[in-house]
């Protein structure tokens, strides 16, 4: 898994001078001190530039999450009826009355917005550091990341008119700081092979699951344990889509080496499509090799055998701030007449690094997408309970947006005979986001069973996390034209994305709905027993052993890993 890092751009808006306007100002949002790590470096230059944004307040957040529910639960009348993009933006939409407030505030100091979302509840401007501090009651400060250098400009606190309340959901970039770049986890080589020799193990019968994959991982070690079938997807229509963040770049001569070498029953001329936003890209080139890229992709269209597979690479000119392109990615694809059914992402950052109302910003819009029909699946981290990598810590860190109840949190397991649970493996409960419904029977269960273990170090009446498990420990990639072994969350996502997929190609071409928003599904009794449950392991952190895996859903393995044949049946086919 792959956190966050710090770049943000937006196009400039001319501002006109004015008067200053005077409103009483009602403080919006406020932290008590910048992140550990950050220090203060004195007052932003009055005359500096900032790119903000103002999220608006949606009209009716509550019917989109009740038709959200109401398309994604078995036993609804609507299951399957997945929204149009119209009726979509018709719940997100700021009222009239939002719209005209908010921008009568902006024109009367000189500002003229610019609307980035689809449906109008996002604005971005910019404005000098002076301006942002009077109209906001802000003190725009220099804050300086010791673990790069970086400089980034935020505030501790700021308000808002009395009379937006209601009406302005945030103001971003403010008090939520940039993230610093984790690097992927990297298995010991040990006696993997030079990418150059052919797979011995691709021709093994069903369920015979060879030996080595107890210390290296390939596609047919995961054919053989989940039953994921190698015959190949046929429906055009069910796209796959694998996000690309912080200069990853997916090789297509590695994917080749990696057919070729791994997957010698499909084509190694088999490739994927490329979507470009926010300036970004897909270079190739050895030296251009991303290993998260390239796990991503290979682990996606190495898998899910047939399934189009689109890579969607987001450069640096976000116009969504320190969100660093995953509010773009999110709105992009809202755009999109018929956006992907499964969207995988190996992304993500420590829940306590993003202010709440914009992590709770940031999951609306992924509760639009699965509105849509999208399946929206993150790694969960790979710090056990210390956050998305190791972190000091005296109380658990639970990762987001694995917290965001509206997408599907996947850890990672590692062996075999018996599958368990990897150390490394996020799991925990929300600070921000509350237990949804679809947990109600299994998240108390566990922490029946689990007693007062950890007592004090988390929130037991959070969300807990994640919902669901893959292999995830020495998983064998080829980048840069070399076969490496790579560890992380980062290896479950898209290895589960692919089994959905190919769930998805099954019920298309039996004249059925994708699945897309999984959770309700996956809680229900039916989708539960469609899963191997993993009862072995821990993810320990912050100096205690973590949490246990038990038997049903627990916060390392969720409810544990995919068996297709089961899953099959469980969506009714």
């Amino acid at each position: 898994m792959v956190t966050f890092k710090n770049l943000f751009f937006a196009s400039l808006i001319a501002l006109a001078s004015c008067n200053p306007v005077v409103q009483n100002l009602i403080l919006h949002e406020k932290v008590d001190a910048p992140p550990a790590g950050f220090v203060h470096n004195g007052p932003a230059s009055d005359s500096t530039t900032l790119n903000l944004r103002i999220a608006l307040v949606s009209s009716n957040i509550p019917g989109l999450e009740k038709a959200l529910f109401d398309v994604s639960t078995p036993d609804s009348a609507l299951y399957g009826q997945h929204l149009t993009k119209e009726e979509v933006e018709a719940f997100v939409a700021p009222t009239p009355d939002t719209v005209s407030n908010v921008n009568a505030f902006l024109s009367a100091n000189g500002i003229t917005p610019q609307t980035i979302s689809p449906a109008g509840d996002w604005l971005s401007f910019s404005i000098p550091v002076s301006k942002a501090n009077e109209i906001f009651g802000a003190d725009f400060s220099v804050f300086v990341d010791q673990s790069n250098g970086k400089s980034s400009i935020r505030t501790l606190s700021y308000s808002i008119p009395e009379s937006l309340q209601g009406h302005i959901e945030l103001v971003h970039p403010t008090v939520t700081f940039p993230v610093s770049v984790g690097a992927p986890r990297f298995s010991t080589p040990g006696d993997i092979r030079p990418a150059s020799q052919g797979n011995t193990d691709a021709a093994v019968a069903p369920d015979a699951v060879p030996a080595s994959c107890a210390n290296t991982v390939t596609p047919a070690c995961l054919q053989a344990l989940y039953g994921i079938p190698a015959t190949p997807a046929t429906q055009a229509s069910n796209k796959l889509g694998v996000s690309g963040f912080i200069d990853q770049f997916a090789q297509t001569a590695d994917l080749k080496s990696f057919l070729t070498l791994l997957r010698p029953d499909m084509s190694s001329a088999t490739t994927f499509a490329l979507q470009t936003l926010d300036g970004g890209s897909n270079p190739q080139g050895r030296n251009e090799a991303g290993i998260e890229a390239n796990l991503d992709i290979e682990y996606t269209v190495g898998v899910a055998t047939g399934v189009p597979v689109t890579f969607i690479s987001v450069g640096n000119n976000f116009q969504d701030g320190a969100l660093e392109g995953f509010l773009d990615i999110i709105n992009f694809l809202l755009a999109e007449s018929a956006p992907p059914h499964v969207l995988t992402t190996s992304y993500g950052q420590n829940e306590n690094t993003i202010s709440r109302s914009l992590a709770n910003t940031l999951c609306t819009a992924y509760m639009q997408l699965g509105a849509r029909g999208t399946s929206i699946l993150f790694a969960s981290g790979d710090g056990g309970v210390a956050g998305s990598q190791t972190s000091s810590c005296s109380t658990f860190l639970p990762t987001f947006p694995s917290g965001c109840p509206f997408m599907t949190s996947v850890g990672a397991t590692t062996g075999i005979a018996p599958e368990k649970a990897a150390t490394f493996s996020s799991g925990g409960f929300s600070n921000f986001f509350a237990r949804p419904s679809y947990q109600s029977t299994a998240v108390p269960a566990y922490l029946t069973a689990l007693g007062s273990t950890n007592a004090g170090k988390f929130n037991t009446s959070g969300r807990g996390f994640p919902d669901i498990s893959a292999q995830g420990q020495s998983v064998e990639i080829v980048s840069g034209g070399t076969a490496e072994l790579v560890d992380g969350t980062s290896c479950s996502s898209p290895i589960f994305a692919s089994v959905i997929s190919l769930l998805n190609d099954r019920l298309i071409a039996a004249g059925k709905s994708p699945l897309g928003f999984l959770n309700p599904f996956l809680y229900s009794a039916t989708g539960a027993a469609a899963l191997n449950d993993i009862t072995t392991g821990n993810n320990p952190g912050c100096n205690t052993n973590g949490f246990p895996a038990k038997t049903g859903w627990d916060p390392v393995t969720g409810l544990g890993t995919p068996n297709f044949a089961k899953l099959l049946t469980a969506v009714g086919l």
